[in-house]
């Protein structure tokens, strides 16, 4: 076989095994999407995001990075474009390669206002009720200290019980609750100790709902 041919013949295998890769390749994300959902673009930190600096379009660049991922494995209140950070600052430090959340951006100016975590103190995000009263009053509640109260689903035909589970706790921030969440459901950022934490995160599972209230003064 002549230099000449066996170029060209080289060159027809690359081209089908081009044809068959793509192919697998489509297959393959058809079969994704329906196991686990369409995918959608979610923003994920590429580097380190430091608490209170506010990100410019040139800190969006260089650290933030869009990704798709299954709907199912895409956390509520997930920011689906770098631009929706631009101005925002982290209310904590954002590890890299965490996904970027609402939930966890606030106005620079509001590190400022807030309550700072002592204690053991740490944030944490949890889905809440109740958020629409926290503005009743007029102003920002971030930075606030609110009352998170759990009812728990009756049981027996009776029901159910009402509690504080975490009193005078700092909400830190406020995003949206999950796409298509009926019951007015949306995500605080709230600084809680350790057992708080815990027994708010468990409630999330077993409560019928958890809630907000204002507990008055900053």
């Amino acid at each position: 076989m002549s230099r000449r041919a066996r170029a060209i013949a080289f060159g027809v295998a690359a081209l089908l095994a081009a044809v068959v890769a793509g192919t697998i390749a489509d297959g393959y994300g058809e079969s994704v999407a329906r196991g686990y959902g369409a995918l959608r673009p979610v923003v994920v930190a590429s580097a380190q995001l430091p608490a209170g600096r506010a990100l410019d379009p040139a800190a969006a660049e260089a650290d933030l990075e869009v990704r798709r991922v299954p709907a199912r494995f895409v956390p509520s209140g997930a920011l689906r474009d770098p631009a929706e950070a631009l101005g925002l600052a982290p209310a904590a430090a954002i590890p890299s390669g965490a996904y970027l959340l609402a939930a966890q951006l606030r106005p620079p100016h509001a590190d400022s206002s807030g309550p700072r975590l002592a204690g053991g103190r740490r944030p944490v995000q949890i889905a809440v009720s109740g958020t629409a009263a926290l503005a009743v009053a007029g102003g920002d509640p971030v930075g606030s200290r609110v009352d998170v109260v759990i009812t728990t689903e009756p049981t027996g035909g009776g029901v159910g019980h009402t509690y504080v589970a975490a009193a005078g706790v700092p909400l830190l921030g406020l995003g949206a609750g999950p796409e298509g969440e009926a019951g007015g459901v949306a995500e605080a950022t709230l600084g809680l100790t350790r057992p708080q934490a815990l027994r708010l995160i468990a409630a999330e599972s077993f409560a019928r709902q958890v809630t907000v209230m204002p507990r008055g003064g900053r």
